[in-house]
C-alpha cells in the first residue's frame, strides 16, 4: 500500500491493483489518480460555490481497451475486497475493507469480495459485458489467512 489515509494505492509487482478513495477525502481542486494509460480514470473535483464548468460534449474516439476496470461506489454497508496478482498465480496479496462512502478503482490483477454488512453499491466499468467467457473464476482465500493491508483497513464507518 502508499498513500494516505484517504487515498491508498494497492500495488503489486509493480503493478497498480487498486486505487482506494476513502470517504473523508477532501481537495479544493481536480487530482487525477490514475495513469493516463488506464481505460478507466478516477480523479477527485472539489470546486468552490459558484464554480462553472463549461457546458461541453466528447468527440467520438476509438479505443482499444484490453482488460476490465471496474470502479465500486459503496453508498452503505462494509465490504471485504480481497486482491490477488496476475491471471496466471492467482496468489493472495492481501485485503482492504471499504465502507460506504469510500470508492474502488478496481485496475488489475483479481479480487473477490465478501459482504461484512449489508451492502448497498454501485459498479462502473466498460461494456458491453462479453458474457461468462470475460471471466475466469478460481477459489479465494479461505478465511482464516486474510490479512489486512494496512492497520486501519476498514477505518471507514457510516
Amino acid at each position: 500500500m502508499s498513500g494516505n489515509d484517504f487515498c491508498q494505492f494497492v500495488h503489486h509487482d509493480g503493478s497498480v491493483l487498486a486505487i482506494i478513495i476513502r470517504r473523508d477525502y477532501s481537495g479544493n481542486q481536480i487530482e487525477f489518480f490514475t495513469d493516463p494509460a488506464f481505460s478507466q480514470q478516477l480523479a477527485w473535483m472539489g470546486h468552490a460555490a459558484g464554480h462553472e464548468i463549461l457546458p461541453h460534449y466528447h468527440h467520438p474516439i476509438a479505443r482499444n481497451v484490453q482488460f476490465t476496470q471496474e470502479v465500486l461506489i459503496l453508498r452503505k454497508g462494509k465490504l471485504r475486497v480481497d486482491f490477488y496478482a496476475d491471471t496466471e498465480s492467482h496468489d493472495y496479496i492481501g485485503s482492504e475493507v471499504l465502507g460506504g462512502g469510500d470508492v474502488i478503482l478496481l485496475a488489475s490483477g483479481g479480487h473477490g469480495f465478501k459482504v461484512l454488512e449489508d451492502v448497498e453499491m454501485i459498479e462502473v466499468k466498460q461494456g458491453p459485458y462479453a458474457g461468462p467467457e470475460e471471466k475466469e473464476r478460481f477459489q479465494g482465500i479461505a478465511e482464516q489467512f486474510v490479512t489486512y493491508l494496512t492497520l486501519n483497513s476498514g477505518a471507514s464507518n457510516e
